[in-house]
């Protein structure tokens, strides 16, 4: 159970992870990007801080979890993420994106593909 359903109001990225989680595995990768991304900015303009919605940092968390969730399936959020370690990990995105991309306007405003090395699903051509 997450620390936030768990009652201490914690929302981390181990829960942002196990909601991206929950959304791959009912809705499938398309429609949990739009609605992981349409959450987070939301949550952001309601918060008052719209510009801390980034979308490309968005998008890549909800695909390299959905690949990770249609690699091992798991009905256990605790053993997918015993399995994936890695998304544990918010740096993650340093093995794929170069700091400066990520942080420039392209990528805060659109999809900006990894520039580092290519996501797992795409370096064999797939």
């Amino acid at each position: 159970m997450t620390q936030v359903m768990a009652g201490t109001g914690h929302f981390g990225h181990r829960q942002h992870v196990h909601l991206t989680w929950l959304a791959v595995r009912r809705y499938g990768t398309p429609a949990a990007i739009t609605l992981v991304s349409g959450g987070i900015r939301r949550t952001a303009r309601y918060a008052g801080a719209p510009q801390k919605y980034h979308t490309t940092i968005s998008r890549a968390w909800v695909e390299l979890v959905g690949h990770h969730a249609a690699e091992t399936p798991c009905a256990d959020f605790d053993d997918f993420a015993a399995l994936h370690p890695a998304l544990l990990d918010k740096r993650l995105l340093t093995r794929f994106y170069h700091p400066a991309t990520l942080a420039s306007a392209p990528a805060r405003t659109g999809w900006v593909a990894p520039d580092r090395t290519p996501f797992p699903w795409t370096a064999n051509g797939h």
